[in-house]
């Protein structure tokens, strides 16, 4: 069967255009479909040109006098395709969104034949169809290589808008592209996705985003303009900007958070959900604390600040009391591990709850940055010496003590010392203040 061709019902609604009309080919998507389904060559037009005046510019045209179509002016047949052409909608008192015609009785009687009607459309009427449905409810096969409402997009949505949050969980999780007719239909109407789908309900579809795909998930929900009303807070980073990195290259802070959201589970915790999604509020303290100065942006406290605000968004989406008081507590502690620590420091680093998601929030952060690893490479290696009992780290008595206690004079001889101090402590053979005078005061004598 050849492909069904659009481009003589173009020229036909373009010839009407030029004679000061208004037209257009209805849903060229879905009468696509309907002609490969029907092997039946049929499309419907929709022009504010009145019968009388097509029949001028087109002499093939037929009136057409059906009851069941009262908006149906005429039909024409021409090269194997039968043109219906249909009243526009020109009202100035119609909502915006139905001023476009997007579908037509007899395109809905093919969908119906062709067993493509959808279940949003039973005999017409949307609120016929099923409510509150799971799985793939009002969505085409995924083996069409996209996320595709069935049917007319805007109608399936309008029928359950929660399908615009699965459409962006299916895409995110399954790598596939969102049909760009159902990717508009979303945007169309994202207002109305945050005036009818609950909160808890949109958290249920988050929750269900694998970890190591929710960047794309909260990218999706950014270009479509939900976030900004369902989490006005993170959307408003996006105006924030800060250095990347000493580069000294600026970047808007709401495309780090995206990025760390990325890199997190590229380390040790791939399916960690909460680890995940704290990152995407890490930084989210940065648009209160945002200050100019000299040249540079700086966010002093933004942690702190951060976890509070972190904490009244997450009870504004109704997450759980233990939910909410672990990803506070990854907020308000990320900066922790940014830091060159002593090893006092990093005994309380490590003394803290959830310190290995700490580190790999430290290090999502520098990967998303493309900064250095100094400080992390430093505190890494404390982390070891933090097995090691405190007072075997360093010796009971120090260069300066050594020399007070023996008369010696600055030089090796004093390091050499101290070192085997160490050694007799981590042996224990000295393990009081005294003990290692007498042990540095023989040591001396014996050098002597």
């Amino acid at each position: 069967m050849p492909q069904p061709s659009f481009k003589d019902a173009i020229t036909i609604a373009k010839t009407i255009m030029r004679n000061g009309f208004d037209a257009h080919v209805v849903n060229t998507p879905l009468q696509h479909e309907l002609i490969e389904a029907l092997d039946s060559y049929e499309i419907d037009l929709a022009t504010d040109a009145d019968f009388e005046e097509l029949a001028k510019l087109f002499p093939g045209i037929v009136r057409v006098q059906d009851n069941r179509y009262p908006a149906l002016m005429g039909s024409m047949q021409e090269d194997g395709y039968l043109y219906r052409f249909y009243h526009m909608n020109v009202s100035e008192d119609s909502l915006p969104e139905n001023c476009l015609t997007r579908l037509t009785p007899t395109m809905l009687h093919r969908m119906a034949k062709a067993g493509k009607l959808p279940r949003t459309l039973i005999n017409g009427i949307a609120s016929l169809a099923p409510q509150n449905v799971d799985g793939t409810y009002g969505f085409d096969d995924f083996s069409t290589g996209c996320i595709r409402f069935e049917g007319q997009p805007d109608e399936t949505l309008r029928s359950n808008y929660l399908l615009g949050i699965r459409a962006m969980r299916f895409a995110a999780n399954y790598d596939l592209p969102i049909d760009p007719n159902t990717w508009m239909s979303i945007v169309r109407s994202n207002s109305l996705v945050l005036d009818y789908v609950p909160s808890s309900h949109i958290m249920d579809e988050w929750r269900k985003v694998e970890a190591e795909n929710m960047w794309k998930f909260v990218r999706m929900l950014f270009d479509s303009q939900i976030l900004h009303g369902f989490i006005p807070e993170i959307a408003g980073l996006s105006r924030v900007q800060q250095t990347r990195n000493d580069s000294g290259v600026e970047e808007n802070v709401l495309e780090h958070s995206i990025q760390c959201v990325r890199c997190y589970p590229e380390g040790e915790f791939h399916y960690d959900w909460y680890g995940t999604f704290a990152m995407l509020f890490h930084d989210v303290g940065k648009l209160y604390t945002s200050e100019f100065y000299q040249g540079r942006w700086t966010f002093y406290e933004h942690h702190r600040v951060g976890a509070k605000v972190t904490r009244k968004i997450l009870r504004r989406l109704h997450m759980l009391p233990e939910d909410i008081e672990l990803i506070c507590h990854l907020v308000r502690n990320h900066m922790r591990f940014s830091f060159m620590m002593t090893d006092k420091g990093i005994r309380r680093f490590k003394a803290l709850d959830e310190y290995p998601r700490l580190i790999e929030m430290s290090r999502a952060n520098i990967n998303a940055r493309e900064d250095n690893y100094t400080a992390f490479n430093h505190n890494t290696k404390y982390l070891e010496r933090a097995e090691t009992p405190e007072q075997m780290l360093e010796p009971l008595l120090n260069g300066n003590e050594i020399m007070l206690f023996t008369g010696l004079k600055p030089g090796p001889i004093v390091g050499h010392i101290r070192n085997a101090l160490l050694t007799a402590q981590i042996a224990g053979e000295v393990n009081t203040r005294d003990e290692a005078i007498a042990f540095a005061r023989s040591m001396a004598e014996a050098q002597q």
